[in-house]
């Protein structure tokens, strides 16, 4: 290990504790009570993304309650995250500059702001910076223990966010011998065996996370301004005021070694495939998040070689860190924020509910925001009741639901007229809760289709199947049919009732963890051309659910 310089040290410690700070006066935002909702359920995986986030939300529970209690970790981690970049760049000069690695560092918007903030980019950054560390060291002499090493890592790479697939496929192409290399094929064996408890996972949830992103995610058409250019906009802002003379590293920066190829790589790997994305989608900011770390590196090792480039990073990476210090004092204080920002009044919102409902649990529509976030501010029980007009997310697969059924409920909706009590809620700004005295739902009924595609001319009788996943019995009485058509975006647009009939007219009952079969006719539309329909469920009145999978429409 390295001697760190004093000056490191210090700024680190000083980085550490402005973190520290940050964490306790700002209010969470909404992804990070999501993350906080799955660290209440502790599980191999979750319904979006692998389960670090919730491991690093629980080990920080442990230390603190409150916002810290959500954030400690990853504080340390992002303390941890610098120290691999600084510990990878072996240039003798940079003892000279450690004050230009902070400010390059410091400077770039995700890695600074990803200081505090708890979301799976956050062990993405830390265990990817850690991985071309132990890298560096396996190709300059690979052992059985850096295998090990280096194969934890991948493996924690890996529970940390399914993109960190792109990091370790992107080095090893780069390194094509290592296929011929035993050490790197005993690190891809510790990589899946310790993986391999996640696999378990999706496997026994029928690859939930796998079908959402790659199948279920609704999409739209094709904006050149709002997918492609928007793509190359977020390449500017992960940089700021840098983002020339960085790129400009990464442009003069030569493949001469493996470890310089593994960078490049990695980080052209990264932008050409998010580019190629671009046209299906669009592409958020933090998905490219992975080339902060490689092009700190790149963009440092630049600086101590090249004196006009160390002037201009570090100048306008000053202008940078004030923007940043602005923006993160507004976080903490709306009083001189431009606009109201999500980790604003938080405390207050969900105080401003529970002073009127006292515990009653509150239900709310087609909102995985707003529950969490209800529930770790007022403490009291909340879930998100998902329509077939919304999308899946965890509180259509984990056990929350259980919690309301049978007792009284304050059921909160945007799309609500008028109710028992008036609430502000974000984006959709008012909408109104109204009390059940004993609510019902079963989200997690399925329903299922042996087709994987049906014409649009179809006239003949589907066969469908609802399954009772519940440990108790369900009243037939209680359930009415919809087929929701999707347009080709698999955006819901039209919701049309059904009366399937039933193969046995005699069953009134769904028993527990046992089938039911029906057949029906696909309704008549009146959208333009859909592209899917599903199937959907209303009980008790309720909007229809989930139910079905997306089933492609064919002429």
């Amino acid at each position: 290990m390295q001697k760190l310089p004093k000056l490191f040290i210090f700024i680190l410690g000083i980085i550490f504790a402005i973190n520290l700070i940050q964490s306790y006066f700002t209010d969470l935002i909404f992804d990070e009570a999501y993350y906080w909702h799955y660290a209440q359920h502790m599980a191999w995986g979750y319904f979006d993304h692998p389960p670090m986030v919730a491991f690093l939300i629980k080990l920080s529970s442990f230390f603190f309650d409150g916002e810290l209690g959500v954030r400690f970790m990853s504080c340390l981690l992002s303390i941890g995250t610098l120290l691999f970049i600084w510990l990878v760049i072996d240039n003798p000069k940079k003892k000279d500059y450690v004050l230009h690695f902070f400010v390059l560092t410091f400077s770039m918007t995700l890695l600074n702001a990803y200081g505090f903030f708890t979301l799976p980019d956050t062990p993405l950054l830390f265990f990817t910076a850690a991985f071309l560390y132990v890298y560096k060291k396996f190709i300059a002499a690979p052992s059985i223990l850096l295998s090990i090493i280096l194969g934890l890592i991948m493996s924690a790479l890996m529970y940390s966010k399914y993109h960190a697939v792109l990091v370790i496929i992107f080095v090893l192409i780069s390194n094509i011998k290592l296929v011929l290399n035993k050490y790197a094929w005993l690190a891809v064996f510790v990589a899946l065996l310790g993986y391999l408890p996640h696999f378990l996972w999706l496997y026994e949830n029928d690859f939930v996370s796998v079908k959402y992103h790659l199948f279920e995610r609704p999409n739209r058409a094709y904006d050149f301004n709002d997918y492609t250019v928007g793509f190359f906009l977020n390449l500017l802002a992960l940089f700021g005021l840098t983002f020339f003379w960085i790129y400009k590293a990464l442009w003069k920066t030569k493949g001469t070694d493996l470890f310089n190829k593994a960078l490049l790589y990695l980080t052209y790997g990264t932008i050409i495939f998010f580019f190629i994305s671009s046209f299906n989608r669009r592409i958020q900011t933090q998905w490219i998040i992975v080339i902060s770390i490689s092009l700190a590196i790149l963009a440092f090792n630049y600086m101590l070689e090249n004196e006009n480039a160390r002037k201009w990073i570090f100048r306008m990476g000053l202008v940078n860190i004030v923007l940043l210090i602005f923006i993160r004092f507004v976080l903490v204080f709306e009083e001189i924020a431009p606009i109201h920002y999500e980790s604003h009044g938080n405390k207050e919102w969900a105080a401003s509910i529970s002073d009127r409902v006292g515990d009653t649990p509150v239900v709310f529509e087609n909102s995985y925001r707003n529950a969490p976030m209800y529930e770790f501010y007022s403490g009291k029980t909340s879930f998100s009741l998902n329509n077939v007009m919304y999308r899946r997310n965890q509180y259509s697969i984990d056990d929350t639901e259980s919690k309301v059924q049978h007792k009284k409920i304050l059921y909160v909706s945007g799309y609500l007229k008028k109710g028992d009590i008036a609430v502000d809620l974000p984006k959709q700004k008012k909408g109104f809760g109204v009390y059940m005295n004993d609510f019902e739902s079963f989200r997690k009924l399925r329903a299922i289709l042996d087709e994987s595609e049906i014409s649009l001319k179809n006239k003949s009788d589907i066969t469908l199947k609802i399954y009772n996943p519940y440990d108790f019995d369900i009243e037939l009485s209680k359930l009415k049919y919809k087929v929701a058509y999707h347009t080709q975006y698999k955006r819901p647009e039209e919701i049309v009732p059904i009366t399937p009939v039933p193969k046995d007219a005699n069953i009134t009952l769904l028993k527990a963890k046992d089938t039911v079969y029906y057949s029906f006719k696909l309704p008549p539309f009146k959208m333009e051309n859909p592209g899917y329909f599903k199937i959907a469920i209303s009980e008790n009145g309720l909007q229809p659910g989930m139910n079905g999978d997306n089933i492609k429409l064919v002429n």
